[in-house]
C-alpha cells in the first residue's frame, strides 16, 4: 500500500468563461479518514468533486486519487473511487435488493446476491429488501444509495452534499453511515454546507471560499483562529432538531 495520501490536491484551477470557480486549490486527505470540503453554495465543492471524479477537466493544477493522475489516468481512479451526488442514484421501480444486484452484476462481481445481502445487513436495509424503492423514506433512499456505492469496496467515496433535502431523522441516518464509512477504512470526502454536519463527521476541514481554501484543519485548529471563548453560566435549551427527534423517537417506541 502506498503511503501518499489517496485523495492530493495542488492548484485546482476551473474558470467558466470569465468566472472563476476555483482559484488554486490544495489539500491533502488522509487514508481511511473523512475529509469536510465545506462552504456555501456556489463556493465550489461540487466542482472539485467532479474534477476528482473526471467527469470535468480542470483548467489548472493536479489531482492523484489513490495514486492516479485525474487528467491522465482517469481510468484507474474510477476502478478507485465511488460519487454519491446531492440527489439519489436509485431506481425507484425496483426493490433494495434488486438495485444492489444490478449494480453488483454490472461491476462483474461474484455471487452479486450475497454481496447484495451483506450490503442491505451493513446498511440496515434487510427488512425492507424486497420492497420497492418508491415506499422508502429519504434516509432510506441515501442509505441504499450510498450502499449501492459501496459495491465492490472501492477505497475512495466521494460524498457531495449527501444530505440535502433530508429531514432531521434522514441526516442522523445518513451521519451514522457516514461514521461507518469511517470505521471500515473507506477515505471519505464529504462537501457539505451544514457546519454541524462537518463538526460531527469530520477529521480534518476545509472552508472553500470564492474559489479558493481560506482555511483548514481539525474543529480544534480551527476554533484556534477566533479568541477565547468567555465563560458565562446559562440554561443550555433544546434545540428543534433535538426536540423533533426526541418526539418522533418516542412515538415510534410507543407505536
Amino acid at each position: 500500500m502506498t503511503t501518499d495520501p489517496p485523495i492530493r490536491v495542488r492548484g485546482l484551477a476551473k474558470s467558466y468563461g470569465p468566472v472563476e470557480v476555483l482559484r488554486g486549490v490544495d489539500f491533502d486527505v488522509a487514508r481511511g479518514s473523512v475529509f469536510a470540503l465545506l462552504g456555501a453554495n456556489g463556493a465550489g465543492k461540487t466542482t472539485t468533486v467532479r474534477i476528482l471524479a473526471t467527469l470535468l477537466r480542470a483548467d489548472a493544477g493536479t489531482a492523484t486519487v489513490n495514486g492516479f493522475d485525474v487528467a491522465t489516468r482517469a481510468a484507474g481512479v474510477r476502478e478507485s473511487i465511488s460519487l454519491t451526488g446531492q440527489f439519489a442514484a436509485v431506481d425507484d421501480i425496483l426493490s433494495g435488493q434488486e438495485n444492489l444486484v444490478l449494480v453488483a452484476r454490472l461491476r462483474h462481481l461474484d455471487d452479486p446476491g450475497a454481496v447484495a445481502d451483506d450490503l442491505l445487513a451493513r446498511f440496515s436495509l434487510t427488512d425492507a429488501a424486497e420492497r420497492r424503492v418508491s415506499t422508502y423514506s429519504g434516509g432510506m433512499r441515501r442509505r441504499l444509495d450510498i450502499a449501492m456505492s459501496l459495491v465492490g469496496d472501492p477505497p475512495v467515496i466521494f460524498l457531495d452534499e449527501p444530505t440535502a433535502g433530508l429531514d432531521p431523522e434522514g441526516r442522523v441516518e445518513v451521519w451514522r453511515t457516514v461514521e461507518e464509512l469511517a470505521e471500515h477504512g473507506t477515505t471519505v470526502l464529504l462537501t457539505t454546507q451544514y457546519l454541524e454536519e462537518a463538526e460531527r463527521l469530520a477529521d480534518l476541514i476545509a472552508i472553500l471560499h470564492e474559489g479558493r481554501i481560506i482555511a483548514h484543519g481539525t474543529l480544534t485548529d480551527l476554533r484556534r483562529l477566533f479568541p477565547p471563548p468567555t465563560t458565562e453560566y446559562v440554561e443550555k435549551q433544546p434545540t428543534l432538531e433535538d426536540v423533533f427527534l426526541a418526539i418522533v423517537g418516542g412515538a415510534k417506541e410507543r407505536g
